[in-house]
């Protein structure tokens, strides 16, 4: 998302990049861990998640080496 100042007159283009955003599906997979015990990854994911702005859920594969 572009900005500009508060009194900067019409025109002149785009204002300067102020902050980045994603759209974000429900179902969709943020992100994906592979060897690491569970535990540490459940803590390193749920420590990931407090920064987000959107409810998470962990997830387990069926597969399981």
């Amino acid at each position: 998302m572009t900005q500009k100042g508060a009194e900067t007159p019409m025109g002149k283009g785009k204002g300067s990049p102020e902050y980045f955003v994603a759209k974000v599906k429900p179902g969709r997979v943020l992100f994906e861990m592979d060897g690491v015990e569970e535990d540490i990854a459940k803590r390193a994911l749920r420590l990931g998640s407090d920064k987000l702005s959107v409810k998470t859920k962990f997830v387990r594969s069926k597969k399981v080496r």
